[in-house]
Order: structure tokens, then C-alpha cells, then sequence
């Protein structure tokens, strides 16, 4: 009974020292990652900043030549390879 008892002990304390290691890569980590996003949290702003404003470029520049071009009624009779312009009579 005895022999039972201490192989429980032996397999619960590896179990108990997996956990702690694994405890303590995760923490690690997040530390790791806190600090990193701490140190570059300049670039990051000033890249997400540059996206937004290239987009919002895309956008307002795309909506303006959509909305210039839907605005400009179409002539009747007239060819998208341009017309001739008429002579005076005298």
C-alpha cells in the first residue's frame, strides 16, 4: 500500500511542477508582450495612423470621382469619341 502511495506522490509532484513551469512561460510571455507593445507603441500608432489616412484617401477619392462622374447628365447623339465643332457661316 505503501509502494501505491508514494508512486501517487512522485506522479502528482511532476504534474505539480509541469503546471508551475507552464505558470510561469505564460507569464513570462504576457510580460514580455506588455513591454514590447509598450516600447514600440509610437510606431504602432504613427502605422495605424498612415493606414487610416491612406484609406480615408481611397474612399474620398473614389466618392468624388463617382459622384462628379454620376452627376454629368448623358448628350443624346453624341459619341464618347467626341464630336466636330460646327463652322460659322460667314
Amino acid at each position: 500500500m505503501r509502494d501505491i502511495y508514494c508512486s501517487f506522490i512522485s506522479i502528482m509532484q511532476k504534474l505539480i511542477n509541469v503546471m508551475a513551469v507552464g505558470s510561469f512561460l505564460v507569464s513570462a510571455s504576457i510580460v514580455a508582450a506588455g513591454t514590447y507593445v509598450y516600447l514600440e507603441k509610437d510606431n504602432i500608432i504613427e502605422s495605424v495612423k498612415e493606414n487610416i489616412a491612406g484609406e480615408i484617401q481611397d474612399i474620398v477619392g473614389d466618392s468624388l470621382v463617382n459622384g462628379l462622374n454620376s452627376g454629368v447628365p448623358e448628350v443624346p447623339g453624341v459619341e464618347s469619341g467626341g464630336t466636330s465643332i460646327p463652322s460659322l457661316p460667314f
